[in-house]
């Protein structure tokens, strides 16, 4: 079978936001059924970054906080953004919890939310852990970091206590990993 494959194609572009973290398009376009309409676009100016650590205990951080655009609390594992995603990794885990890490394992890349953004994400295993002190951003200032054994974690994905998708992607890919 040999159909034309469809796609979108832009008319015009329109900067309608920007702040230091993102910027929102709105695009004049055709869709690939041939109408005319307009596609919002959100463009993150950083790579979201997900740690997950593991001690030689098998225990892990997570973090958690009170969520601004959800308005919820949320437990996470350690998060952020940056350039580099490997030197962001290792800036996040100290900056939110105080652990430094010896190895570091790339494990997964994302993009976030496809549909209206150009989000992209790494998570990383970090192991060989030495703790220190929090060094917090004053927006984290009411974050509480919590010790818990890897397995606790994962059943907190798997009933839904936790809910950021880097957070889920990362505890999964890594409860896969220990399997081995």
């Amino acid at each position: 079978m040999s159909e034309e494959i469809r796609r979108w194609k832009t008319l015009s572009v329109r900067e309608v936001y920007r702040n230091p973290w993102i910027r929102v398009e709105e695009h004049q376009v055709i869709n690939p059924g041939g109408n005319q309409g307009i596609y919002g676009k959100v463009l993150f100016q950083k790579k979201a970054i997900g740690i997950v650590a593991i001690d030689d205990e098998q225990h892990t951080w997570l973090v958690g906080q009170h969520r601004y655009p959800l308005n919820e609390w949320s437990w996470e594992i350690p998060e952020g953004g940056g350039d580099d995603p490997l030197a962001s990794a290792q800036r996040e885990l100290l900056e939110e919890t105080g652990i430094t890490a010896a190895r570091w394992t790339s494990i997964q890349r994302t993009h976030l939310s496809n549909s209206v953004s150009d989000e992209e994400g790494f998570i990383f295993l970090a192991e060989g852990l030495t703790q220190g002190t929090p060094m917090r951003e004053d927006t984290e200032a009411d974050m509480i970091v919590r010790r818990l054994p890897f397995t606790e974690a994962l059943a907190m994905v798997l009933n839904g206590e936790i809910t950021d998708s880097l957070s889920v992607m990362g505890i999964l890919r890594v409860a896969r990993i220990l399997q081995r």
